[in-house]
């Protein structure tokens, strides 16, 4: 049995959001807001922070600096029951951080140091002790230097020779990131852009089938070869939004969940609670996810 549900390698930094931010005072001025926080964030962070919280057994793979943003961070896992023993420390390099100034509409620029990430190398002797899990995800390819060398890729290969599942996100692509991508891609099982990193990539406009996922779409799609499924967007409070993944895409688990529920009652024809309570058990989903199932919110 894997020791761990899921394992996540990859870019975590330290967010410092400010709301509202309507501009930037000139010269030394001062101006006041409502709202400044601190949280754990990052293609690789902000997705551990949300599968901790589900109850799922997560470690996180990662580069830190010596100081007091790494303290930050690895005192946030440590209340959130995160294993850290995978996590690496350097004195040459500060924690990778991002200010956020949310501007009142809930749009967030962000001013990044991109820090001790960079430094991040997962060794071939390492691979038995990341591996040792269900699902894998690597976040932050393009970020993540010392990765991005091509160890990314092995990293991504000696999972899916072990049978691990593998998950992928990235954040602020250039022109230089789809050659980065395409030795990973054939290990990925779940790619997961955003639109606007899609067509930055692919160099096209959703069209056709793919127009719902425009912005101000009502539903959002999952695509495999096979099939396509819908479900109704969630509209979280914009300031839950402003904080990116450790808010924003938490606050879609509860209303995802409901939908599926649904779907699963109408496949399976269940009808009544005791027929509804043996078709959604927990044994007869994927053993990564059992552990915070059966405690989501209803």
């Amino acid at each position: 049995m894997a020791t761990f549900d899921a394992v996540f390698v990859g870019l975590t930094i330290l967010d410092i959001a400010g709301r509202p931010v309507v501009a930037i005072p000139p010269r030394g001025g001062v101006a006041f807001i409502e709202q400044i926080r601190l949280n754990p964030a990052g293609t690789a962070a902000g997705a551990n922070i949300n599968a901790a919280k589900l109850g799922i057994r997560t470690a996180a793979v990662a580069c830190l600096g010596e100081d007091e943003k790494a303290d930050f961070i690895l005192a946030s896992y440590a209340r959130l029951g995160i294993d850290c023993s995978l996590i690496q420390r350097t004195a040459l390099k500060e924690t990778s951080a991002t200010i956020l100034p949310i501007r009142p509409n809930g749009e967030r620029p962000a001013l990044h140091c991109r820090g001790a990430s960079d430094a991040l190398f997962v060794s071939e002797a390492e691979f038995d002790a990341v591996l040792d899990c269900r699902f894998l995800h690597h976040g932050g390819t393009g970020l993540l230097a010392a990765m991005d060398q091509g160890q990314s890729a092995r990293l991504l290969q000696a999972a899916k020779a072990r049978g691990v599942t593998t998950s992928f996100d990235l954040i602020a692509p250039n022109e230089e990131t789809l050659e980065l991508l395409r030795p990973l891609l054939p290990s990925v099982d779940y790619f997961m852009p955003s639109l606007e990193e899609a067509a930055f990539l692919s160099g096209e406009t959703p069209a056709g089938g793919h127009r719902p996922l425009l912005p101000g779409a009502r539903r959002g799609h999952l695509h495999s070869e096979r099939r396509r499924e819908r479900l109704l967007a969630y509209r979280p409070r914009w300031r839950a939004a402003a904080y990116c993944a450790v808010a924003g895409r938490g606050g879609g688990y509860h209303r995802l969940r409901r939908q599926l529920l649904r779907r699963v009652y109408c496949r399976t024809g269940a009808r009544t609670q005791r027929e509804r309570q043996r078709v959604t058990s927990p044994r007869r989903w994927p053993r990564w996810w059992r552990p915070g199932w059966d405690r989501m919110p209803g």
